[in-house]
């Protein structure tokens, strides 16, 4: 796989041009308050498929044509560098992931704590996904409901459409699980799962109590009404087996704050860009001078070094063994041709090269004898690399 990007065509406003634009000024007025990571970000993506990160020439032996493909930066808030690590894990997956049913379930928090969660960032941030995968993991052993421990997915989101502060958690969760003895695969009755209200109750009190715990100097400035509030959560069937999960991990595994197809225009001093309106269901555009639309993008940058992917129950890493006996249980519960099994990888390894992907992305160094890139100019495949330009400053 090349992680490079060809120019994009003319006249296409893309994050990284707002940044270069805009980013000096954010900068004078918010320079010394900027977190180390939200500085990264912007001379990242300013530099992302530019001479700045190096890259190949190439020439279209159709057209006759020569055309740059630049390095990408490799930040995770870039919205250009990683549609093709999705593409290439979906097309990699398509076989392997269990034959079981899948329910989507999203928590989020009341307005008045997101205070609080953006000024503690990586403590608020991880407390929320493993207080949710928690309260799941309970109410799911509870034989009322599935008597039983699920595979969990959580990946942590921080915005809504028009990039406002909303900090919530996606969960991906099997319709079953492997029961208390390891020996049984007990199924999800029908689109059932959990019951919602008491989730929300159940997930606003393991929270309280781990924060208080964990810190209390936080927990004192929360106002007592937080915790007498509706937490809102749901949890809904998501489908059966693989179309359900590869749907789910490429809306949400890498998705970012903003996508630069929602991106509509910029001028000398604002950012025209596109967001789905849920209550109306439908598209609306939204104008904002551009350092005010890079503040709302920085809110959505993670500290470093913050997982915003974690697997947790039959899916956390000390589990494997339980999760290699569930997957031979399931296998073995649902007719399948034999020849098809044998497409079948062992759940473990699928999360593993999961995790592999997502944790260490950033790392990897492209393959110069990867696929060619398509001629931006005919779109022929019949491409051959003439040279390579270095990073500018070394390497």
């Amino acid at each position: 796989m090349i992680d490079q990007c060809v120019c994009p065509p003319k006249g296409k406003i893309e994050l990284a041009d707002i940044v270069r634009q805009f980013g000096p000024q954010y900068a004078a007025q918010h320079g010394e308050r900027m977190l180390p990571s939200h500085k990264k970000a912007l001379s990242d993506i300013a530099a992302c498929c530019t001479k700045e990160l190096g890259g190949r020439l190439y020439r279209c032996d159709d057209c006759d044509d020569t055309f740059w493909s630049y390095h990408c930066c490799r930040n995770r808030a870039c919205p250009k560098c990683h549609g093709s690590q999705a593409r290439l894990w979906l097309e990699k997956r398509q076989a392997e992931l269990l034959p079981c049913d899948y329910f989507h379930a999203v928590v989020t928090v009341p307005e008045e704590l997101r205070g609080a969660f953006y000024r503690n960032q990586k403590l608020m941030y991880g407390l929320l996904m493993q207080v949710s995968a928690a309260a799941f993991k309970e109410l799911c052993a509870d034989k009322r409901h599935l008597g039983a421990l699920p595979g969990m997915l959580s990946v942590l989101h921080t915005w809504n459409g028009r990039l406002g502060y909303h900090p919530h958690v996606h969960l991906l969760i099997t319709g079953g699980g492997i029961t208390a003895d390891g020996q049984h695969w007990e199924p999800a009755r029908g689109e059932f799962l959990v019951p919602v209200a008491v989730l929300s109750r159940k997930i606003a009190a393991l929270f309280r109590a781990a924060l208080e715990a964990e810190a209390p100097a936080i927990f004192a400035e929360v106002s007592a009404d937080v915790w007498r509030r509706e937490w809102v959560s749901f949890c809904k069937h998501y489908g059966h087996g693989n179309d359900a999960v590869l749907t789910y991990l490429s809306r949400y595994v890498f998705r970012t704050a903003i996508t630069n197809a929602r991106i509509l225009d910029m001028d000398q001093t604002h950012v025209t860009f596109r967001w789905k309106d849920r209550n109306a269901n439908g598209w609306r555009t939204e104008r904002l001078p551009g350092v005010e639309f890079l503040r709302r993008f920085l809110q959505h940058v993670l500290p470093q070094g913050f997982h915003k992917v974690r697997y947790y129950g039959l899916w956390h890493p000390s589990k494997r063994d339980q999760s290699n006996r569930a997957w031979v249980l399931l296998i073995l519960a649902t007719p399948a041709d034999p020849a098809g099994l044998l497409k079948v990888t062992r759940l473990s390894e699928v999360l593993s090269q999961l995790m592999e992907l997502t944790d260490q992305a950033l790392n990897e160094v492209p393959d110069p004898d990867a696929e060619l890139p398509r001629c931006p100019h005919c779109g022929s495949c019949r491409t051959r690399l003439l040279g390579e330009y270095p990073r500018l400053g070394g390497p």
